[in-house]
């Protein structure tokens, strides 16, 4: 009896106080396990939620945007600028952007830049349709369109909204076909290709048309732009045998305003896009064909407009 009463005496004394700081010991292990893991939870949650505002952010900065561009560019014009899905003018890949210049007619001539949104370029994004570049619509005020006002909205883009420089493509009707023509004679080494509708020029010298695949288009039956406005310069290029990258077509029975479909034909920019100033020899394309089935359908499926971020 004696020899157990020693036996408990000595656990009490020796051994429940070993014991007792053990699982004090392990009770701290186990807080401190619990508060490195609280905090590596809090931080997996910050991360998620700075990578979901992230992914927010970018997501905003590169859907489809349209921008009103007022006094930005002084002694020119005023203009929008479309910039496609994808674009962060921060990024340095987006300098391999293709850059659309639209050159409208006399109707949208003026001070309200609203106007330029009611057919061409911009009205096709706006619809819905893709454009997989730059889209710049200048307002002309009513005068013919000058060549040196729009070198300088480029030379301003080039530094705020980077792009590919051998990649400007031009389009325009009306008068804003002959400010097309008239801007590929006085800056062909700028242009990569060129799609003129229903215009001319007041160029004196034609020649400079020669060394930019070009896209003459116009109806025998427009009755604002007369036809052989046209039908001069590409006379004059072949005499001077430089029709070498020229197309041209003339439209059977079609009116002037007839031709403001062809500005929402994906083929039209498939076709300005397939060229570049890098080109070897600068060949024009004549492979896209635009038939009267394409012409005819370009406005089917039409319904309400989708909404395209503007800012005024």
């Amino acid at each position: 009896m004696r020899y157990y009463r020693s036996l408990l005496l000595f656990c009490f004394v020796f051994l429940l106080p070993v014991a007792g700081k053990a699982q004090g010991k392990f009770v701290r292990m186990v807080e401190e396990d619990s508060l490195r893991m609280q905090i590596v939870a809090d931080s997996l949650r910050a991360d998620s939620i700075r990578i979901a505002q992230i992914k927010d952010s970018l997501m905003k900065v590169r859907e489809p945007m349209l921008r009103a561009m007022r006094k930005k560019v002084e002694g020119s014009y005023n203009f929008w600028l479309y910039t496609p899905a994808g674009y962060d003018r921060k990024d340095t890949l987006c300098k391999d952007t293709p850059l659309v210049l639209f050159l409208h007619g006399k109707s949208l001539c003026g001070n309200d830049l609203e106007k330029v949104r009611r057919y061409g370029s911009i009205d096709c994004v706006e619809r819905g349709r893709t454009i997989p570049a730059l889209v710049v619509a200048p307002q002309n005020p009513g005068e013919w369109w000058n060549p040196k006002k729009l070198c300088a909205i480029l030379d301003w883009l080039k530094e705020e909204y980077p792009y590919d420089t051998a990649r400007v493509y031009v389009l325009g009707m009306s008068l804003g076909g002959y400010g097309t023509l008239d801007f590929v004679a006085a800056c062909p080494e700028r242009v990569a290709a060129a799609v003129a509708l229903c215009g001319g020029t007041t160029a004196k010298d034609v020649s400079p048309m020669g060394q930019v695949p070009l896209w003459i288009i116009h109806g025998t039956a427009d009755n604002l732009v007369s036809i052989k406005a046209s039908q001069v310069i590409v006379k004059d290029l072949e005499s001077k045998h430089l029709a070498s990258r020229l197309r041209y077509e003339w439209l059977i029975g079609a009116s002037h305003s007839y031709l403001a479909r062809y500005f929402y034909m994906d083929k039209i920019y498939d076709w300005l896009m397939s060229h570049s100033l890098n080109d070897e020899d600068r060949p024009v394309n004549r492979d896209v064909k635009i038939s009267k089935e394409d012409q005819k359908t370009v406005y089917s499926g039409w319904g309400k407009r989708p909404v395209l971020k503007t800012i005024r």
